[in-house]
């Protein structure tokens, strides 16, 4: 199969992510921190190695600020319903998954928060002045996608966390499309909560996450239970990481990530992400000669690679299944998970086609899909 639905999960992953996962089943999965023995005490330097590489890659005050997490969802929702408090309001953008929406919609109907959702400048970027407008003096985090999983296009974090900083104001940045392909300094960038899935661009498998908090946040536990450590407190210990790490971590599912973060540091971020746009660059080019409309910013260096299109003669559910069943092409149609962003672009009630490429793509891949729609439009 042509695999080109990498902004949902990345496929395939690198040989040592399966060499990884291999090894820890059959050597390492004991329970980490819960026992003395050889087995466990292995387990629980996979979860350090695994919060120490998160934080040489992303910037972090330290290991113990690094929470792992089921996925982005599961990080998202701890950041967002572990910090808000009533009467907060809430900024967020037309941009956002339901990972963010669903929660903050959730509260605001319950009366919990107030709510403001701007809108991207037509092209899928956030104005950062935009946001400083929304603020009103109960405004109290700012929650916002680093990268559109629809558009594609990667917003100006840095400036924006930086008018919020100067307000008192938190900021909460969903990484689901950006960790491990767009560069992140959770300090530099002024990100007070970063919340990511380990199985897109950070090439682990699926069931693996991580948030990443501040020093100095008040954030309540997500879940609270068994933390191995502590078995007398008769609250969740408060002591960071474990204070958000209820119950037995998959460790499996980490030693995989380590492995899919060890690849990405020798390959290196800036070349996985030249490689991905130029893949898209190419793919730009042949939809634009086959009368496609393509949507989010030309730019190259103001997105990540994916890209989503449409075309006037198929709905974009029967294009997706055509090249599934037809071409054997992965490519994923339909609203993303991210209805705000179809509402504000008029696609709503069909949706588009969207493909997305990962550091194992090649131009061949391009042409297979740009081939197989050429023919597909073409008899029509």
């Amino acid at each position: 199969m042509t695999y080109l639905d990498n902004a949902a999960t990345s496929f395939p992953k690198p040989e040592s992510v399966y060499q990884a996962l291999d090894r820890c089943a059959r050597e390492q999965l004991a329970n980490p921190g819960r026992s003395g023995h050889k087995l466990a005490l292995g387990a629980e330097r996979i979860l350090e190695e695994g919060r120490l590489r998160l934080n040489r890659l992303l910037g972090g005050a330290g290991v113990e600020r690094w929470a792992f997490t089921l996925n982005g969802t599961d990080a998202l929702n701890m950041a967002i319903k572990g910090l808000l408090r009533p009467g907060d309001h809430v900024i967020t953008t037309d941009l956002e998954h339901n990972s963010v929406s669903r929660p903050l919609v959730a509260l605001h109907r319950a009366g919990v928060i107030e709510l403001t959702r701007v809108a991207h400048d037509g092209q899928g970027t956030i104005d950062p002045d935009a946001i400083r407008k929304a603020f009103t003096p109960a405004t109290r985090v700012v929650v916002i996608t680093h990268g559109s999983n629809v558009l594609g296009t990667v917003q100006p974090i840095r400036e924006i966390a930086t008018l919020a900083r100067e307000h008192g104001i938190r900021v909460i940045v969903d990484a689901a499309q950006t960790a491990g392909v767009i560069p992140i300094d959770v300090r530099a960038d002024g990100i007070d909560l970063l919340a990511l899935p380990g199985h897109k661009s950070l090439l682990g498998p699926t069931g693996t996450g991580a948030l990443y908090v501040t020093p100095g946040i008040d954030l309540r536990p997500w879940r609270e239970g068994g933390t191995g450590g502590d078995s007398v407190s008769p609250t969740q210990p408060t002591e960071y990481p474990f204070y958000l790490e209820g119950g037995t971590p998959n460790v499996l599912g980490i030693a995989g990530l380590i492995a899919g973060i060890g690849y990405i540091e020798e390959r290196g971020l800036t070349a996985i992400h030249a490689h991905e746009t130029q893949l898209i660059e190419r793919l730009r080019g042949r939809l634009l000669a086959l009368d496609f409309e393509l949507f989010g910013h030309a730019d190259p260096t103001r997105r990540v690679g994916t890209l989503s299109f449409r075309h006037p003669a198929l709905p974009a559910n029967e294009l997706g299944g055509i090249l599934d069943q037809a071409f054997d092409i992965a490519v994923r149609p339909g609203l993303h998970c991210a209805p705000y962003v179809h509402r504000s672009l008029g696609t709503e009630s069909e949706g588009l086609v969207r493909a997305s490429v990962g550091p194992f793509n090649t131009e061949n891949d391009i042409d297979a899909l740009a081939d197989a729609l050429g023919e597909i439009v073409g008899g029509v």
